[in-house]
């Protein structure tokens, strides 16, 4: 089976994937690997996965084709998600992780062991746009290192 479209946006992604969980290691000095499945950082593993689906798409179907436009809108949605509603949610994340971490502190002495503890909410959902860049420049790049019949 030969499908470059497939072949490179896996490629993208799991090259994003090892710089994310590379990139998150040197930042905090220890590994981490839950950053290898994890969505957020740089660089975005979503943008990597669609731009190089979109590349191909176009190097295999041509750019006036409707799988093009199909990949085009797909790209830019989930491009658009990662850097509004994602990095927003994840900002809303880290300012709920703060509420709680204060109100436990802040607890009396005597509910401090309480069976409710206080989830914490993850932070690392959307991306800035130099995490999204990051990632279209992997997805091309996976694009490219992907051979065309």
């Amino acid at each position: 089976m030969h499908n470059p479209i497939l072949f490179s946006g896996l490629l993208g992604w799991f090259l994003a994937q090892i710089l994310k969980t590379l990139f998150h290691a040197i930042k905090i000095n220890k590994v981490d690997f839950q950053r290898f499945v994890g969505a957020g950082g740089m660089p975005s593993s979503h943008t990597a996965l669609v731009s190089a689906t979109l590349i191909n798409t176009g190097r295999t179907e041509g750019i006036n084709s409707p799988l093009f436009g199909i990949a085009f809108v797909v790209t830019a949605v989930v491009i658009y998600d990662a850097m509004t509603v994602r990095l927003q949610a994840g900002l809303h994340a880290r300012e709920l992780n703060i509420i709680n971490k204060t109100l436990i502190k802040n607890k009396s002495p005597e509910n401090q062991n309480s069976e409710n503890k206080i989830k914490e909410f993850n932070e690392f959902l959307g991306h800035t746009p130099i995490e999204v860049v990051g990632g279209a420049v992997v997805g091309i790049v996976a694009a490219l290192l992907i051979p065309i019949k």
